[in-house]
Parts: C-alpha cells; sequence; structure tokens
C-alpha cells in the first residue's frame, strides 16, 4: 500500500511539473504571437509557424498533464485510462514521424528547400528584420542567408539578420541556410536521439504508472468513481 501511495504522489508531482511547462510553451507562444509578425516557414501550410507550434505543443502536454494529476489525485479510472490511451497515441505518433522521416529523407530535403524558397518570396520586400519571418529567425540563430546563399533574396540590399553588420551585401552575407541546417542536424543527431529516447521513456513509465494504480483500484472494487 505504501508503495501505491509512492506511486499515486510521484505521478501527482511529475504531472503537476509537466502542466506548469505546458503552460508556460503557451504563454510562450502568446507571447510571440502578440509582439512579432511572423511569416511561416512553410507557406503551403500558413497556419503552421513558431507561435502557431507552441500553442499546440502547450494546450497537448497541458491536458494530457491535467488528466495524469488528477486521475492519480483523485485515483479516477477513467482519467487514468484516458491518459495511458493519449500517452499510446502519441508514442505511436512519434512513431509514424520517425519512420516517415527515415524512409522519405531525400523528398522531405526537396520539399523543405522549396517551402524555404517561397518563405523568403513572402518577406523579400522587407530590407529590416522589423516584420520578422520563422525564415528571418533562423538567419539570426545559425548565422546564414538565403536558402542555398545570398541571391535568393535576389536583391542587393539584403536583410539585416544576413551579416555580421548592417547593411548587408551579397559580399557580406553568412552562407546558405539549407546546408547549415542539415550540418547542425547531423552533427546533433545522437543528442536528437537520445533526447527522443529520454521522451519516450517518460511516456512509457507515465503509461506503466497509471496503468498501475487503474488495476489497483479495479482490484480493490472503487469503480468509476
Amino acid at each position: 500500500m505504501s508503495c501505491l501511495k509512492c506511486l499515486k504522489y510521484t505521478m501527482c508531482v511529475v504531472n503537476f511539473i509537466f502542466f506548469i511547462c505546458g503552460a508556460a510553451i503557451f504563454g510562450l507562444g502568446i507571447y510571440l504571437s502578440t509582439t512579432t509578425k511572423y511569416v511561416s516557414l512553410f507557406p503551403s501550410l500558413s497556419a503552421v509557424n513558431l507561435a502557431s507550434t507552441l500553442y499546440i505543443v502547450g494546450i497537448f502536454v497541458t491536458c494530457i498533464s491535467f488528466l495524469g494529476f488528477l486521475g492519480a489525485l483523485r485515483e479516477n479510472r477513467c482519467l487514468l485510462i484516458s491518459f495511458f490511451l493519449l500517452m499510446f497515441l502519441l508514442m505511436l505518433a512519434e512513431l509514424a514521424v520517425a519512420c516517415t522521416l527515415l524512409i522519405y529523407e531525400e523528398q522531405i530535403d526537396t520539399l523543405v528547400q522549396k517551402e524555404l524558397s517561397m518563405s523568403i518570396s513572402k518577406i523579400h520586400n522587407h530590407t529590416s528584420d522589423e516584420t520578422i519571418g520563422d525564415f528571418v529567425t533562423i538567419q539570426k540563430t545559425f548565422q546564414c542567408c538565403g536558402v542555398n546563399n545570398s541571391s535568393d533574396w535576389k536583391r542587393e540590399q539584403l536583410p539585416d539578420s544576413c551579416c555580421p553588420s548592417p547593411p548587408c551585401k551579397n559580399t557580406t552575407a553568412w552562407p546558405g541556410c539549407f546546408k547549415k541546417l542539415k550540418d547542425w542536424f547531423e552533427k546533433n543527431l545522437l543528442s536528437t536521439g537520445i533526447g527522443v529516447v529520454s521522451i519516450c521513456c517518460i511516456e512509457v513509465l507515465g503509461m506503466c504508472f497509471s496503468m498501475t494504480l487503474f488495476c489497483h483500484i479495479s482490484k480493490s472494487g472503487l469503480g468509476y468513481k
């Protein structure tokens, strides 16, 4: 019985922490959407940008963690099984994404290049970063310019994020972003893999904890409280 109580309150604490993190991510998404005008990296999916991605992740994390927290605290079978099913579906989605990335790597590379070029065309009239697209944020972070090179902007006066100090010209611009992004991903592939495996382990533990509590409540004859 003491082990089950320990399991119950551990699940409560962990889910509460994730709830706070999810709320913080959601708040960051609201902040970005209200303070910055974003142009999506993928114009074909215009609703997909950094702010909207943070919205979705924040809402999803808060909802799942709330189910886990309340289900464990009140020992509610309905909430616990809902938490288990959502975690299971999340793991299936992650597996599907990983398989898609591995199988269609070349096609995805081509698609990303095309979408980044379209993103540039959406903001190419802006000579400064006052109206910021997600692509310009990438240029600042990775110190790069354009998709393949600075000529992708098709003008002499480049955005301020294209070089160490404005005004930016083709002669002073950083190299293209696509190769830098790909190199960064390959360089950090091990770290990314470890992070994904760690997340999966947390999800599996959450599923095990919720199912253990669910079975305990069923055996205790507490029913659907």
